[in-house]
């Protein structure tokens, strides 16, 4: 066996968090990491098993890796693995299997299979029945300026459209000692801005028994302490973390920055029902007003479902005005699609592609609207706004970066700053559609 690895990630945050863990252990071990192409000797795909179509994916990824090379070995991990099951024993372009809570393990799993080249070897455990959290860690990131952090896995909500507590099993928390070591190493290597993130990170610490008891706010508080980082930003959450306790917890936090995501679904309370949602439109809306009385104007964003089974033009309509009426910044719309395995899956009522194509192109044509309404609102106040990289337009070199609110900003290049700074800009105008620009004023 070869040590050039290649990775490949498909999926959500918290995957390409994994893989980069993994790759790290990998670089540890003595591998050598190349490029996702010919001529690697150990291919490792991170699979995602959110859609049909990401089982696909991981499919025709996990296929076009032994094309690229026969003899290699053909590493298959993550949550399309841990819901494949039989199909996954008779796939003949997969050497090793290595399921959720078992990525860690990865160094001497291939070790294992060198030794004994089983011709399946298989590390997947019942993803349901653990109560462990996989303690990965990462002190580098792809990004140079934000780097995301894993805290949490696993999800109790069985939403009738979704597979992802199948694949990941019951909600388990990282011991919150272990979060801040990993964020102080990356505040060491001059890292600014952290992205708390997990798969349903509201539920953070509520495993944990009595005596230990942390929950987000608590966490958030305890990385608020961390010298060098400047900013906090939360992944996905559910409306219903947001007491007052919790807006006015984190508002008292300076480095909390004012852009949440609180996830929606549907604007409709009969087809939250059937979508085992926890939450009514009502209580929802409180949630952002909450947020917008103690911020002031944050960004807030959201994802939405379009044509779900038994979606009625009238609960269409009902959803489409709830979202109008919060006014987000941006709304990630998803057209439903079946996810064999799931209860929503069974339902009568599917609706046809081209009903579910209409809606979402009414919903993001509001979502436009809505976020350029957003934008011109932060014209003439100051943004603080994190570089990240150069940009070039139109032959001139431009600094670009997001504000804390996760505007994309752009500002002339100079001397006095560069990546990985912070500066206030006046905003005053727009460089090209939802990229601000203005005078830098210190």
């Amino acid at each position: 066996m070869g040590n050039k690895v290649a990775l490949h990630n498909l999926g959500c945050k918290v995957n390409a968090y994994e893989i980069e863990a993994m790759q790290q252990l990998l670089e540890e071990a003595g591998y050598e990491i190349v490029p996702f192409e010919p001529g690697a000797d150990i291919y490792v795909i991170n699979t995602c098993t959110v859609t049909n179509i990401a089982d696909r994916k991981s499919r025709q990824m996990l296929h076009k890796a032994k094309k690229m090379n026969p003899e290699a070995i053909v590493v298959a991990t993550g949550c399309y693995v841990q819901t494949g099951g039989d199909k996954l024993e008779k796939d003949e372009a997969i050497d090793l299997v290595l399921g959720n809570n078992r990525k860690g393990n990865i160094v001497d799993a291939l070790a294992e299979y060198a030794e004994n080249k089983p011709g399946h070897g298989s590390h997947v455990i019942k993803i349901n029945q653990t109560k462990e959290y996989e303690d990965l860690s990462i002190d580098h990131t792809a990004e140079h300026v934000r780097a995301y952090i894993k805290v949490q896995d696993g999800c109790n909500q069985f939403c009738t459209y979704c597979i992802i507590p199948y694949a990941r099993g019951r909600v388990r928390s990282r011991n919150i000692e272990s979060v801040l070591k990993e964020v102080r190493a990356l505040s060491q290597k001059g890292y600014k801005e952290i992205v708390l993130t997990g798969i349903h990170l509201s539920s953070y610490g509520v495993d944990f028994p009595e005596e230990k008891k942390e929950t987000l706010l608590s966490l958030i508080r305890a990385v608020h302490e961390i010298e060098g980082i400047k900013r906090i930003r939360l992944g996905s959450l559910e409306p219903g973390i947001v007491t007052r306790e919790f807006a006015e917890g984190i508002a008292a936090l300076p480095k909390v920055c004012p852009h949440f995501h609180l996830s929606l679904q549907s604007g409709c309370d009969e087809t939250l029902e059937r979508m085992n949602r926890r939450y009514r439109s009502g209580e929802y809306r409180e949630r952002c007003e909450l947020l917008r009385e103690v911020y002031g104007n944050p960004a807030l964003t959201t994802d939405v479902i379009v044509g779900f089974p038994k979606e009625s033009e009238e609960e269409f309509q009902k959803s489409y005005d709830f979202v109008d009426s919060i006014r987000f910044y941006e709304t990630h719309i998803f057209k439903y699609s079946r996810r064999q395995g799931t209860k929503a899956a069974a339902m009568d009522g599917q609706l046809t592609e081209a009903e579910k194509a209409l809606r979402s192109e009414k919903m993001i044509a509001m979502h436009h609207r809505h976020a350029s309404d957003y934008e011109k609102s932060m014209l003439g106040k100051i943004l603080e706004v994190l570089i990240e990289e150069e940009y070039k337009k139109d032959g001139q070199t431009w600094y670009l970066g997001h504000s804390r609110e996760y505007i994309r900003t752009a500002v002339k290049k100079s001397e006095s700053y560069g990546v990985n700074d912070i500066v206030k800009v006046r905003a005053e105008e727009f460089l090209e559609e939802h990229i601000m620009t203005g005078k830098v004023v210190e």
